[in-house]
Protein backbone atom coordinates (compact mmCIF):
# COMPACT_ATOMS: atom_id res chain seq x y z
CA UNK A 1 0.00 0.00 0.00
CA UNK A 2 1.08 3.47 -0.87
CA UNK A 3 1.75 5.67 1.68
CA UNK A 4 -1.10 8.14 1.23
CA UNK A 5 -3.23 5.25 0.66
CA UNK A 6 -2.04 3.82 4.23
CA UNK A 7 -2.28 7.79 5.69
CA UNK A 8 -5.95 7.38 4.15
CA UNK A 9 -7.06 4.23 6.14
CA UNK A 10 -5.88 5.53 9.26
CA UNK A 11 -7.62 8.83 9.05
CA UNK A 12 -10.69 7.47 8.23
CA UNK A 13 -10.52 4.57 11.10
CA UNK A 14 -9.86 7.22 13.58
CA UNK A 15 -13.51 9.38 12.64
CA UNK A 16 -15.37 9.03 16.13
CA UNK A 17 -19.10 7.96 15.64
CA UNK A 18 -21.58 10.99 15.28
CA UNK A 19 -18.80 13.16 13.63
CA UNK A 20 -17.63 13.56 9.92
CA UNK A 21 -14.87 14.40 7.64
CA UNK A 22 -14.76 15.64 4.03
CA UNK A 23 -12.99 13.91 1.66
CA UNK A 24 -10.40 17.26 1.07
CA UNK A 25 -10.08 17.24 4.97
CA UNK A 26 -8.35 14.12 4.99
CA UNK A 27 -6.32 14.30 2.01
CA UNK A 28 -5.03 17.61 3.09
CA UNK A 29 -4.30 15.79 6.58
CA UNK A 30 -2.99 12.59 4.76
CA UNK A 31 -0.44 14.98 2.45
CA UNK A 32 -2.47 15.61 -0.74
CA UNK A 33 -4.00 18.97 -0.38
CA UNK A 34 -5.47 18.43 -4.08
CA UNK A 35 -6.30 14.47 -3.46
CA UNK A 36 -10.00 14.89 -2.31
CA UNK A 37 -10.68 12.06 -5.61
CA UNK A 38 -7.34 9.70 -4.70
CA UNK A 39 -9.48 9.51 -1.48
CA UNK A 40 -13.05 8.87 -2.73
CA UNK A 41 -11.24 6.24 -5.01
CA UNK A 42 -9.64 4.53 -1.56
CA UNK A 43 -12.82 4.51 0.04
CA UNK A 44 -14.49 2.90 -2.85
CA UNK A 45 -12.18 0.10 -3.29
CA UNK A 46 -10.57 -0.27 0.68
CA UNK A 47 -14.01 0.38 2.89
CA UNK A 48 -14.71 -3.45 2.97
CA UNK A 49 -11.16 -4.68 3.24
CA UNK A 50 -10.28 -2.70 6.15
CA UNK A 51 -13.57 -2.24 7.76
CA UNK A 52 -13.54 1.61 7.57
CA UNK A 53 -16.52 3.58 8.71
CA UNK A 54 -17.04 5.04 5.16
CA UNK A 55 -20.44 6.59 6.01
CA UNK A 56 -18.36 9.52 8.01
CA UNK A 57 -17.33 10.94 5.30
CA UNK A 58 -18.90 13.91 3.37
CA UNK A 59 -18.28 16.24 0.56
CA UNK A 60 -16.94 19.73 1.27
CA UNK A 61 -20.88 21.44 2.31
CA UNK A 62 -21.29 18.70 4.16
CA UNK A 63 -23.44 16.46 1.26
CA UNK A 64 -23.47 12.96 1.07
CA UNK A 65 -21.78 13.13 -2.39
CA UNK A 66 -23.12 9.58 -3.39
CA UNK A 67 -25.30 9.06 -6.20
CA UNK A 68 -26.83 6.06 -6.39
CA UNK A 69 -30.31 5.96 -4.35
CA UNK A 70 -29.61 2.73 -2.12
CA UNK A 71 -26.02 4.11 -0.99
CA UNK A 72 -27.18 7.54 -0.57
CA UNK A 73 -29.81 6.23 2.04
CA UNK A 74 -27.52 3.50 3.90
CA UNK A 75 -24.88 6.91 4.24
CA UNK A 76 -28.45 8.54 5.64
CA UNK A 77 -29.13 6.40 8.34
CA UNK A 78 -26.04 5.39 9.46
CA UNK A 79 -25.25 8.94 10.04
CA UNK A 80 -28.45 9.65 11.78
CA UNK A 81 -28.02 6.34 13.80
CA UNK A 82 -25.32 7.46 15.35
CA UNK A 83 -27.30 11.22 16.24
CA UNK A 84 -26.16 13.50 13.30
CA UNK A 85 -29.05 15.93 11.91
CA UNK A 86 -29.06 15.97 8.33
CA UNK A 87 -30.65 19.41 7.54
CA UNK A 88 -32.45 21.09 4.46
CA UNK A 89 -30.44 20.15 1.03
CA UNK A 90 -29.58 17.00 3.20
CA UNK A 91 -26.69 18.85 4.24
CA UNK A 92 -24.35 18.19 7.49
CA UNK A 93 -24.11 21.54 10.02
CA UNK A 94 -19.71 20.72 9.62
CA UNK A 95 -19.45 23.26 12.38
CA UNK A 96 -21.48 20.96 14.50
CA UNK A 97 -20.25 17.53 13.36
CA UNK A 98 -17.23 17.94 11.65
CA UNK A 99 -14.05 15.99 13.37
CA UNK A 100 -10.86 17.81 13.40
CA UNK A 101 -8.41 15.47 14.96
CA UNK A 102 -5.39 17.01 17.21
CA UNK A 103 -3.38 14.35 15.32
CA UNK A 104 -3.22 11.06 13.57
Amino acid sequence: MLPFTERVVRIIKHIPPGTVMTYGQIARLAGSPRGARQVVRILHSMSEKHQLPWHRVVNSKGEIALKDPEAFHAQYTFLTDEGIIIGLNNRIDLKLYQFIPAEL
